[in-house]
């Protein structure tokens, strides 16, 4: 695992994610750059995929959950090569394929629609068991948000996970304690998280949802599991932009053009670290 790269690779999907939001003028940057360290694990380094192949049987699967985050997963998809960069300027224009929310049908490597929170965990289960039934060797990803487990489906989605033993599924839950309308734990507090997963009959870890090393061990811990594993991830919503870190407004609002050049300055303060 080279640390120095994947840090690059999640630098630079959080700048193209603050531009696509910018380009758009709306859109959801808090929970799209909290999200970018697992994204750049996850393509870079764990699944088994083939962007000239995107339909590849034995690929890896990848749902994005909570969809509305898409702005970090276009950026990691274009990252990887499935489309050109250049398409990343047209989010949410109306002709173009990478709208406000992830669409299988229209986007080269989205294995998942997703928009409505809760339903892409089923989804995802729906993929591991399938696997499980046709022997199949891939593994299946999703990233769930914290507030998005506040939806009954995603516990009727766990509960069915266990049950049918579905070790090939890992599910990293974006921990970053906001959501649309505060703080998490105010609008309907789904915690202790670990403990209900734990309660579900799933392997849980516990980690620092940037930490790299941390994502790693999670991802071998699910792999050596009997059982399908939640990856509680604490994470900061708007990571890297100084005036968007842990501020709920930047849930879904759109950076003006002042703010999103004092964002693309901190992060390329940020790259200049990682280069030091």
């Amino acid at each position: 695992m080279d640390k120095k790269k994947l840090s690059l690779i999640a630098l630079n999907i959080r700048k193209n994610a603050v531009a696509e939001v910018h380009a758009a003028k709306s859109g959801h940057p808090g929970g799209s750059l909290g999200i970018a360290d697992i994204l750049a694990y996850l393509y870079f380094e764990e699944m088994h995929v083939d962007p000239d192949n995107p339909k590849w049987d034995d690929r890896d699967r990848f749902v994005l959950s909570k969809g509305h985050a898409c702005p970090a997963y276009y950026a990691a998809l274009a990252e990887k090569g499935y489309f050109d960069k250049e398409l990343l300027i047209t989010f949410r224009k109306p002709d173009s394929i990478l709208q406000g929310h992830p669409d299988m049908k229209h986007i080269p490597g989205v294995d998942m629609s997703t928009g409505s929170l809760g339903q892409g965990i089923s989804a995802a289960c729906g993929m591991a068991l399938s696997g499980k039934i046709r022997n199949k060797n891939y593994r299946v990803y999703a990233i769930v948000g914290d507030g998005e487990s506040e939806e009954g489906q995603v516990w009727e989605a766990a509960m069915m996970a266990a049950h049918y033993k579905l070790s090939n599924l890992c599910v990293f839950v974006d921990s970053n304690g906001l959501q649309i309308d505060g703080p998490v734990s105010e609008v309907m507090n789904p915690q202790p998280l670990d403990d209900k997963f734990k309660a579900f009959g799933w392997n849980v870890c516990v980690i620092d949802g940037h930490d790299f090393d941390q994502i790693a061990q999670a991802c071998k811990n699910a792999r050596n599991s009997d059982k399908p594993t939640a990856v509680i991830c604490k994470t900061v919503k708007g990571k890297g932009v100084s005036f968007m870190e842990n501020a709920v407004a930047w849930h879904g609002t759109a950076p003006n053009d002042e703010q999103y050049e004092t964002a693309i300055s901190d992060l390329e303060k940020i790259e200049k670290e990682i280069n030091a």
